[in-house]
């Protein structure tokens, strides 16, 4: 009779499952990026903090709602969205910058005086105006 070769206990099930818990309860307090709350900025309806010639884009709105500048003063367009968008004059010709990345800002300028409607060609009931003098 061949002697019995005893078979120590496993220890890959007790294993997995610790390190199962341990990815668990790393994971619960989510994405860092998606928890974190956004900087507030500059209060609704003004322009961005550092800059008077700023438009911000959050929430799937920009702010200000209407921005007065001087003509041919650039303006930046900062994205603090979680998506892109556009900014894009209704006239089709004054200015547009593309999609605009998360995070990312672009630069347009209005560069005769008037009252310039735009919005997003990605999200069509995002709109506001500038007004230049």
């Amino acid at each position: 009779m061949e002697p019995r070769v005893k078979k120590p206990h496993s220890l890959v099930s007790p294993l997995v499952v610790l390190a199962a818990t341990a990815l668990l309860a790393s994971g619960c307090g989510g994405d860092s990026a998606a928890s974190t709350p956004k900087p507030s900025g500059a209060p609704a309806g003004s322009a961005s903090a550092g800059s008077a010639d700023a438009v911000t884009i959050d929430d799937f709105a920009f702010s200000p709602k209407t921005l007065t500048v001087t003509a041919g003063k650039k303006i930046t367009v900062t994205n603090d969205d979680d998506t892109a968008h556009t900014t894009t004059a209704d006239d089709g010709s004054s200015f547009d910058t593309g999609p605009i990345d998360p995070g990312s800002s672009a630069t347009i300028s209005v560069p005769q005086a008037g009252s310039f409607a735009y919005h997003c060609t990605i999200h069509p009931f995002m709109t506001a105006t500038i007004v230049a003098k």
